[in-house]
């Protein structure tokens, strides 16, 4: 064992934090700030607020039996967030931490490898092993609040003599350069969690918003509707052939009369955000987790007006979106049929044809897909779909090449347009007697190594545009109520995740206080 005080580990502690796990935030510290004559000093003194925030902090939170723990928790956490810091270029913000609670253990092991391994071995369990090693000296409780006391003191106060002698820099730094502080770890994802965790529990009790109880079909005509809304997965607009991406990424989907919306945005970077807000009353700007969970969503409004609805997933879940309608999983070969490495999005259609003719009434069938979940986007196809070559075979993206990683990628939407053309051939079969229409819309898009950047998640303020601009398109049956033509022709506009809400329900002719018509993509 190894004898030291309270305070000596704290100080220790906040040191190895400080160097061990922030060599990002200095990196993107510099990069703002250059390393000048000039600058010198503000970044030197960076690092000492930093140590001293640090010590505050483990000072405030620890006594005896809490701070060895405390210690060891926070290097296993900062481990850990170091490895995605430096592997994929995420932040842990709290839709980050959303989104992670959100997933399931089956899609948390593509982001397994021996790099993390390595990661948590050496810079968190070595160092939480040599935490554990120390013998805390004992002192009665007035020598110890004495001693924290001073300890407190005198890091409060050199915090106060950093913010006063460099004001000049960190007015600036606060206010202009927010995103910086995103980088601190584990200063930031801890906080980040523990204010998840609150808010989440803060909001258990509250009461369902049961928007849109007046609602009702008033139909102009007497075909019933069938309606599949596919649901993508980190799709990005700009490698859709149908965009002008130079692969043929869509050689089926290109066949057919599509509407494609070129310009689509996503309400967030996630799809613990973006799912449930695309489907809810509530824009991008005021839109949060806690009206999303706690309001009824247009798959209930529709429900309510007398519209079927049905939701198939073969991603993690409906991220809490249909949670009141007709739900099956088909991420297991319990219900789905068509599954190799992993169970394909193509076996939500079977049996599909049975639970259309099982009602009379308008049905909508929402499709979750697994669609382009990376980082192993190899895994998302079947072999008979590897058509670009070669190919990135790892979740370790950074070992890849940018071709290899784009190919892996192109392959899964190529794997889509077959999904969405099977999609568009079973309905083609009811268009004779029904008004048939499919709705594709991506829930977020990805970052493919651009400027250093995997994956997505970035808070949506910095997000880069291929985490926000998505693929979506239209299908309508010969007989469908609708002008293409003027479709066509505004298909190109702006739209956002925002417009899918009232669009669901003037698809369906629901009229309801709820419905914004100037947000309705279809309307004229």
């Amino acid at each position: 064992m190894i004898p030291m005080t309270q305070q000596r580990l704290i100080m220790l502690s906040a040191l190895f934090m400080l160097f061990a796990y922030n060599d990002i935030f200095f990196k993107h510290l510099v990069e703002t700030y250059p390393l000048t004559l000039q600058n010198t000093p503000f970044l030197f003194s960076v690092s000492l607020l930093m140590y001293a925030l640090f010590t505050l902090l483990l000072t405030l939170v620890s006594s005896k039996a809490l701070l060895k723990p405390i210690v060891i928790f926070s290097f296993i956490v900062a481990s850990l967030v170091s490895y995605f810091m430096h592997t994929y270029h995420i932040v842990v913000d709290k839709t980050m931490i959303e989104n992670t609670l959100q997933t399931n253990l089956k899609e948390s092991q593509d982001l397994w490898s021996l790099a993390m391994l390595f990661y948590l071995l050496f810079l968190g369990i070595l160092p939480a092993w040599f935490v554990s090693r120390v013998a805390l000296s004992s002192s009665n409780l007035k020598e110890s609040l004495i001693a924290k006391t001073k300890l407190f003191g005198v890091h409060l106060l050199l915090i106060v003599v950093i913010l006063f002698s460099f004001s000049n820099y960190y007015t600036s730094f606060f206010r202009e350069h927010k995103e910086l502080r995103l980088y601190t770890n584990p200063l930031t994802p801890i906080y980040n969690f523990v204010a998840y965790t609150y808010y989440h529990f803060k909001n258990t009790n509250t009461p369902i918003d049961k928007i849109g109880l007046d609602a009702k079909q008033v139909k102009k005509e007497p075909k019933r509707k069938i309606v599949v809304m596919v649901v993508g997965e980190a799709a990005r607009s700009d490698h859709f052939s149908l965009n002008g991406y130079d692969k043929k990424t869509n050689p089926l989907l290109e066949k057919e009369d599509i509407v494609n919306f070129s310009q689509l945005y996503s309400c967030g970077t996630t799809t613990a955000v973006s799912v449930p807000c695309m489907f809810s009353v509530y824009d991008r700007d005021s839109y949060n987790s806690t009206k999303g969970r706690y309001t009824y969503n247009a798959l209930d409004i529709l429900s309510h007006a007398g519209v079927d609805v049905l939701w198939r997933d073969n991603n993690s879940d409906s991220k809490g979106v249909a949670v009141r309608v007709k739900y099956s999983d088909y991420k297991t070969p319990k219900n789905n049929t068509i599954c190799d490495v992993e169970c394909r999005d193509e076996g939500m259609l079977v049996g599909l044809q049975e639970r259309i003719e099982e009602t009379k009434n308008d049905i909508l069938i929402v499709l979750h897909q697994m669609g382009n979940h990376g980082p192993a986007y190899y895994k998302r196809v079947p072999k008979s779909f590897e058509h670009f070559n070669p190919i990135c075979k790892t979740n370790q993206l950074e070992q890849c090449s940018k071709e290899e990683i784009s190919n892996a990628y192109d392959n899964a939407i190529l794997y889509t347009d077959s999904f969405l053309s099977k999609v568009i051939k079973l309905l083609k079969g009811y268009e004779n007697r029904n008004n048939t229409a499919m709705i594709y819309m991506a829930d977020h898009g990805e970052s493919l190594g651009e400027n250093g950047l995997y994956l997505h998640g970035l808070p949506y303020f910095i997000a880069p545009d291929n985490q926000k601009h998505v693929g979506a398109l239209m299908w309508f049956g010969k007989a469908f109520p609708i002008d293409r033509e003027k479709l066509q022709a505004k298909a190109s506009k702006r739209f956002s995740h925002d417009n899918l809400f009232s669009t669901l329900l003037g698809l369906f002719e629901v009229q309801t206080k709820e419905y914004r018509p100037k947000m309705d993509m279809l309307r004229e």
